[in-house]
Formats: structure tokens, sequence, C-alpha cells
């Protein structure tokens, strides 16, 4: 099983987007994050089972919340360059993998 590496900027978008929803409702910026965990054990299982998109990226969407993790499966790992809102600034992300 290759090991899933985050990219700094995708981490700090996914611990805003965790801190968001947490203060619209208590508990849910906690759903959230579980459901990042599950997407990501799903991905690191299972690779090459999401589409793939631009730039050799591919995409998990989430179950729940409007998000999709945007990753590129390499030799030896998996990178995730993004935790990107599904309706928002699309491949915003895309400097990040240069």
């Amino acid at each position: 099983m290759k090991q899933i590496i985050i990219h700094n900027d995708a981490e700090l978008e996914l611990w805003y987007a965790v801190d968001y929803y947490e203060d619209k409702r208590h508990g849910l910026g906690l759903d959230l994050e579980e459901d990042i965990r599950h997407a990501l054990a799903e991905i690191q299982e299972s690779p090459k089972l999401w589409p793939q998109r631009k730039y050799d990226t591919r995409i998990r969407l989430l179950n729940r919340f409007p998000y999709g993790v945007y990753y590129i499966e390499l030799k030896d790992q998996l990178w995730v360059v993004a935790f990107a809102h599904t309706s928002r600034r699309p491949y915003y992300w895309r400097e990040r993998i240069k």
C-alpha cells in the first residue's frame, strides 16, 4: 500500500474547512474530518478507482460534503494536492503540482 503525502497548502485548506463547518454546527467539522479520513483510506486501498482529471490528478468526491480529494498517484506514494470545494475556483491548486 502506498503512503499518502498531503501538500502543506491542502492540509491548511482542510483545517480551514473543518473549522468553518464546526462554527456552523458543533460536531459538523468533525464529521467532515471523518469523511476525509474515510476517503483517504479508500484512495490508499484502491487509488485507480476514481476518475482521472486534468493535470494527471484523480478526484475522490466526498459523500456528505461538497468537497473532493484531488490526488496524484506517483510510483511510491499518493500525493494529495487539494481538498477542494466542488463549486468554487476550479483547479486553483494547479500551481501546486509544478
